[in-house]
């Protein structure tokens, strides 16, 4: 079996050497024929036509590790035979932790600061504290509990919001259903569901207009969530802020107006780049790759593959 890798097969310590391996970085020419591979590990890159371009090639495809939580574009892609493990946990740190800077930079004004300071100019103000705020996260999945866990030691309120309701250890989870009652209590609104058919535009112009005064939307998920246009008209006469890792589109354009709108904050897809997630990538693979060669189920499997015969 000859599995492609996304890192040096050398780096990874404890690969098992009943396979084969080749490095595919999605740079130039095809490793190897991709038709000969059966486990597929894409370039960390997020640019699904570079992850999506050697599929059609690879008839023998049994395995494909995405780098990613999110999944929902390779699904259209796969035969039905093939094995997709999502990378549910490898985010949550990262993901988590730019979350949390988002939200302290808008609400602390770090934008306005930096403009400021290019420009010499010493501007005293009052801004909003996370201390005291009520924080609503919408998607409390594993990368919602860490964001809960990284916001909970600034002495603020958090409220959850899942698919469906729950107990956490953190306390209840509630369904979608409750979201009218808790919008227009937050001041700050939290995004980390993955992207749907039932999620997709979520936010739109009936959420936004039920947030408070005033309120922050952190959008750490996946840009389709929130629409665009909605969120436009809410910035742009300064009713509410916005800090974005994700956009509709994205890249977003040189100039779109959410570059410029008002008390927006945005980042390019960045959550998960860190310097920690290739040595969490490299342990994920090699933990998987080992459960491969040992006949055993692999982690985070999203669909299934049928049985012989």
């Amino acid at each position: 079996m000859l599995a492609w890798l996304p890192v040096p097969p050398e780096d990874l310590d404890g690969l098992p050497d009943c396979l084969d391996y080749a490095h595919w970085d999605g740079q130039g020419g095809f490793p190897t024929d991709p038709a000969r591979v059966t486990f597929y590990a894409p370039p960390m890159t997020k640019d699904p036509d570079v992850i999506l371009r050697p599929l059609p090639h690879m008839s023998r495809l049994r395995v494909l590790q995405a780098l990613s939580a999110g999944v929902d574009y390779l699904l259209p892609h796969l035969r039905p035979d093939v094995l997709l493990c999502n990378a549910r946990g490898l985010h949550n740190g990262g993901t988590a932790e730019l979350a949390l800077t988002l939200t302290l930079a808008a609400l602390r004004g770090v934008p306005d600061l930096v403009r400021n300071q290019a420009a010499g100019r010493w501007q005293e103000g009052i801004r909003p504290s996370l201390s005291g705020a009520t924080v609503l996260i919408v998607g409390y999945g594993s990368i919602g509990a860490a964001i809960e866990e990284r916001v909970l030691p600034f002495d603020c309120e958090v409220e959850r919001v899942a698919g469906s309701s729950r107990w956490s250890l953190r306390g209840p989870v509630h369904a979608p259903s409750a979201l009218n009652k808790l919008l227009p209590r937050a001041d700050v609104v939290i995004l980390s569901v993955p992207l749907t058919e039932s999620t997709r535009h979520l936010v739109d112009a009936g959420f936004l207009k039920t947030m408070k005064d005033g309120a922050l939307l952190v959008n750490v998920a996946r840009g389709a969530v929130v629409d665009t246009e909605a969120l436009l008209a809410e910035v742009q006469c300064g009713r509410l802020q916005a800090a974005l890792d994700v956009t509709d589109p994205e890249p977003l354009p040189r100039e779109h107006p959410l570059w410029t709108a008002p008390g927006v904050l945005i980042s390019p897809h960045a959550g998960a780049f860190t310097t920690a997630f290739v040595p969490q990538v490299k342990r994920m693979l090699t933990m998987q790759l080992n459960r491969l060669a040992r006949g055993q189920a692999l982690h985070n499997a999203v669909l299934a593959v049928p049985a012989a015969g």
